[in-house]
């Protein structure tokens, strides 16, 4: 039998459960900060994650426009956090 490491049993579990789409939901939470930064997070005010399109709510005008401006770069960065193509789409509301 081939041993591997909890964490790779863990991955492995999660590629195949349905909750793997609710951890990303909420690990996107935690990394919105540390890839966006301190001035825009502080602003968002709601970051969600459906099925494979990210959810951004924000009631500063002027920032809704640079993320409309910023969905392609929002997405490479948010998956390279991640380690994975988690969101294909950007809505900003």
């Amino acid at each position: 039998m081939a041993e591997i490491s909890l964490q790779e049993a863990i991955q492995q579990f999660l590629q195949k459960s349905r909750l793997k789409s609710g951890i990303q939901a909420l690990r996107i939470e935690d990394v919105w900060e540390e890839v966006m930064g301190k001035t825009i997070a502080k602003y968002t005010d709601k970051i969600q994650l459906i099925g494979s399109t990210l959810h951004i709510s924000s009631s500063v005008a002027p920032l809704k426009n640079e993320l409309l401006y910023q969905k392609e770069k929002i997405i490479e960065r948010i998956n390279e956090a991640l380690g994975e193509k988690t969101v294909k789409e950007v809505v900003v509301k």
